[in-house]
């Protein structure tokens, strides 16, 4: 772990990725460089995905537009052959750098590329860990797209690389997005979308921190056999309209299993909008695809160490989450699962949806106190919200929970993956919207019901003392807030509990004045012997048979 002096910059974007698997091509852990953006963002840098990367292919047609259309069609015939990795061809200086060869070099922002009147783009060197080149092209209104050429003198090299260049033919590694939030400052543009790295992406609206990663693909994430990282080989960055706020970026995505072509619609802002377009080719037969993937961070949080015999955290931050819950949208249902760290092994958990209203990763404590880390600012880490609007059908969503210990591994990941085996051949077409999520409600996330706003555990000898004393009864106190819920404490609200094993005991509700929400104590009692995996927990607060508030789901 990085000193804590070095934190801020480390830390606001720092792209963690981890896995508890020894597999040889693991989500096993990402090195934070700092680039030196104008918000001094850090960009994720994941050790392990520079594996493999296609031979270059023939794109579309340069002499016309690339389209979206033309770019799926091009997938589809990627996808009839063979994957065909090509050799690494990034020169020994920059494979060479130390971690902080590499965070030394900086884009310059004077040589930052307009997009319009309100956009900007800056690039990402290669090196060090981030070995792998990524076509970029900038695509002007009506126009071919042309290639981004490298050169040199777009970066400040740093002390290790003085007096370097390297060939034209040398390209990038990935690229961000700047946007002036206010209107009033057109000059102040800040970084809001940065792809880099495997087909990891993050967004942030006004006002908030980088916190938890997109993806464009996820395959086989907490299977059998070594997660497939899919790579954005080539993008096309859409010039927009001078006054335009909305930007266009296509991709191409490839792997060995699987290939596709993707269209970003982004509109930043409060909140910050993407509209999400895929067309996928399976190479394989794929068990386990995951579409809309999210990851993200959780170390500790308001429930401990969460695990039952998990190892407490000797940390002076009360708290240290990029997300603290996972919530599924159905029909008439909102379900919340505060995430858990401190397993003995990764945990898979399953929500099953038909169909999928929504689901995200969210930060629903946003206090400072919560925190106490002035650097790190994990209260202004966005959630994202998936809106599926075509292609989803019957699946699931799952949460793949990694025991971890380290603040820089990425150890939670959120996906839906579709009920059936995807088969080779075939082709996928979903559409979603990632928005991103500050404090709640927002309208964004569905459905009139109140909100589970935190989740605390401990020994339910504490209140109920039994002779003899019984450790391992667990006392679970769940506050609510939101719309629907009374504010007053005489209101007739009953407890819906319900326990996959052992019982659930004494669920009392009660008002609290000093937030106008509502709390609920219960009980619970392990059975004789404990089954294997997760023991699911569930409560909702109900009024004359009507639920108030969301699904609360705990792993016992």
């Amino acid at each position: 772990m990085p000193d804590h002096a070095d934190r801020h910059t480390m830390d606001r974007d720092d792209g963690r990725d981890g896995n508890g698997s020894t597999e040889p091509v693991s989500r096993r852990r990402a090195l934070q460089t700092t680039l030196g953006a104008v918000m001094g963002t850090v960009i994720p840098s994941i050790t392990e995905l520079n594996v493999a990367r296609t031979m270059a292919a023939p794109l579309p047609d340069r002499g016309a537009p690339t389209t979206f259309a033309a770019l799926a069609e091009h997938a589809k015939a990627l996808a009839a052959n063979p994957y065909r990795p090509r050799p690494d061809d990034l020169p020994a200086p920059l494979k060479a750098l130390t971690y902080d060869g590499y965070r030394a070099i900086t884009f310059r922002p004077g040589a930052s590329l307009r997009l319009g009147a309100h956009f900007s783009v800056q690039l990402f060197h290669r090196g060090f860990l981030q070995g792998k080149r990524v076509d970029l092209f900038l695509q002007p209104p009506g126009a071919a797209a042309k290639p981004v050429a490298y050169g040199s003198d777009l970066f400040d090299l740093g002390p290790a690389l003085q007096g370097r260049t390297f060939p034209p033919d040398l390209g990038f590694a990935g690229f961000r997005l700047h946007y002036a939030f206010d209107a009033a400052r057109p000059e102040g543009q800040e970084e809001f979308l940065v792809f880099l790295g495997a087909s990891y992406f993050r967004l942030r609206g006004k006002g908030q921190e980088y916190g938890l990663s997109a993806r464009g693909a996820a395959i086989g994430t907490g299977g059998p056999g070594p997660e497939e990282f899919p790579d954005f080989t080539a993008f096309w960055i859409c010039e927009p309209e001078d006054d335009a706020r909305t930007v266009e970026i296509l991709a191409l995505l490839e792997s060995p299993s699987l290939t596709g072509a993707y269209r970003f619609r982004v509109t930043p802002g409060d909140p910050s909008v993407m509209r999400v377009e895929a067309a996928l080719h399976p190479r394989a037969a794929i068990p386990r695809l995951g579409l809309a993937p999210l990851t993200s961070m959780f170390l500790h949080g308001q429930n401990g160490p969460g695990a039952p015999g998990a190892e407490p955290f000797d940390d002076f931050r009360p708290q240290v989450h990029d997300s603290d819950g996972l919530a599924v949208a159905t029909h008439g249902d909102r379900l919340w699962r505060p995430l858990v760290n401190g397993r003995r092994a990764p945990q898979i958990s399953a929500f099953s949806v038909d169909p999928l209203v929504g689901f995200g990763l969210l930060q629903r404590e946003r206090t400072f106190p919560a925190y106490l880390d002035v650097q790190a600012r994990h209260e202004a880490r966005p959630g994202l919200w998936v809106t599926p609007e075509a292609g989803f059908g019957t699946g699931a969503v799952q949460l793949f929970e990694i025991p971890s210990r380290e603040e820089y591994m990425d150890n939670i990941v959120a996906a839906f993956v579709p009920a059936a085996p995807v088969a080779a051949g075939s082709t996928l077409l979903p559409r979603y919207t990632l928005t991103t999520v500050g404090a709640e409600p927002v309208a964004v996330v569905p459905e009139t019901l109140a909100r589970v706003v935190s989740t605390r555990i401990g020994s339910a000898e504490r209140l109920r003392p039994t002779t003899p004393p019984s450790p391992e009864r667990r006392l679970y106190v769940v506050d609510f807030e939101g719309p629907g819920l009374p504010h007053e404490s005489g209101a007739a609200l009953a407890a819906d509990v319900s326990a996959s094993a052992g019982t659930l005991v004494g669920p009392v509700v009660e008002f609290v004045p000093q937030t106008g929400g509502w709390r609920l104590y219960v009980e619970w009692r392990p059975p004789a012997t404990r089954p294997p995996g997760d023991v699911v927990l569930r409560a909702r607060l109900m009024q004359e048979g009507r639920p108030l508030t969301e699904t609360w789901d705990a792993a016992a």
